[in-house]
């Protein structure tokens, strides 16, 4: 556990020493995979994202199933700057645990965090791309740019509210009440069509549930509406460690509203988790006010006020000769 926590303050160090946003046409949500995308709404921009997952758990040693819904909703909001957005999050489970004759309701609060992600670098940025209009070849080739990843730093904290049944600690193992959260987001472009996220996530620093998770997020848009991912997700952990696959896909209802699917099932069967949901996602932009900058030649309200200065101080300089 310790060399892996060394890796990933490593990890942090090299890419915190990067140091260079952008408002899309179409919503850019996190769902329906579990990682985080490297860009932010936007200035001003409020993005809901909900979801209603089944899951189904069950233990071949303990011999134990648990099934029931998982509620989540995410809040984005664009603060500041282009780059910046706080994210509050919320996973409200309630499920039926079987032991045998034994049947219990359990219900709480999954996951409850408040964070903040900020963009530090966008390869996209000042950048344009030439086009060779004597070759489709050249425009064709292989294009080395695209491994540099758009980056970004989250950093937050977990809030952990009454019991929680759901953290597979022996139950003499209290979780804390408050316990931070970083996580290291990359975000590749691969042509037009695919899109690779990582996620390095250092949850719950300090606490007996301590663990670092990374989320591998590839996904392909099939046309302007149909897109698909697939995704590994891998917890390392003192009280838990496992590997979960996704599959999914999103439909693109128009540049503000997204609906989507996914099912996901893990590697191991102490326990066994199989997951499936669906999810909506929606942005408010109206606030939104798109950053305008002139092209060379134009002139700006500034750049016509101080030319009009010019000409009265001009203008008093020779009155005063005369």
């Amino acid at each position: 556990m310790k060399s892996i926590q060394t890796l990933f303050v490593l990890f942090l160090g090299i890419m915190s020493q990067i140091s260079f946003a952008q408002f899309t046409d179409e919503i850019n949500s996190n769902r329906p995979g579990k990682s985080m995308m490297a860009f932010a709404v936007g200035k001003k921009i409020i993005q809901t994202e909900t979801g209603v997952t089944y899951v189904s758990e069950d233990h071949n040693l303990l011999g134990y199933e648990a099934k029931g819904f998982i509620g989540e909703l995410a809040i984005r909001y664009g603060v500041w700057k282009e780059e910046l957005e706080v994210i509050g999050e919320i996973q409200y489970q309630n499920d039926k645990l079987t032991i045998g004759d034994f049947e219990e309701k359990r219900s709480g609060f999954k996951q409850l965090t408040l964070g903040a992600k900020y963009l530090i670098y966008d390869p996209f940025k000042n950048y344009e791309e030439k086009v060779n209009i004597y070759s489709w070849k050249a425009n064709k080739k292989f294009k080395w740019r695209q491994f540099i990843p758009a980056f970004s730093m989250y950093a937050g904290a977990n809030f952990n509210v009454g019991d929680n049944p759901f953290n597979y600690a022996p139950a003499n193992i209290e979780e804390p009440s408050f316990s931070p959260k970083v996580t290291a987001i990359a975000q590749n472009h691969f042509g037009g069509r695919w899109v690779l996220v990582t996620n390095l996530t250092y949850d719950k620093i300090g606490t007996d549930f301590a663990s670092i998770n990374y989320i591998l997020t590839l996904t392909r848009g099939f046309n302007a509406q149909w897109s698909g991912f697939i995704e590994n997700q891998g917890y390392m952990g003192d009280y838990y460690s496992d590997g979960v696959f996704r599959i999914g896909a999103a439909f693109l209802f128009d540049k503000h509203m997204q609906v989507d699917a996914s099912v996901g099932k893990n590697l191991k069967n102490t326990p066994g988790l199989l997951n499936a949901g669906i999810g909506f996602s929606w942005r408010f932009a109206d606030q939104y006010q798109e950053v305008q900058i002139a092209k060379p030649g134009t002139q700006t309200k500034t750049d016509k006020k101080m030319k009009k200065k010019g000409e009265k101080e001009a203008k008093k300089r020779k009155d005063a000769v005369e």
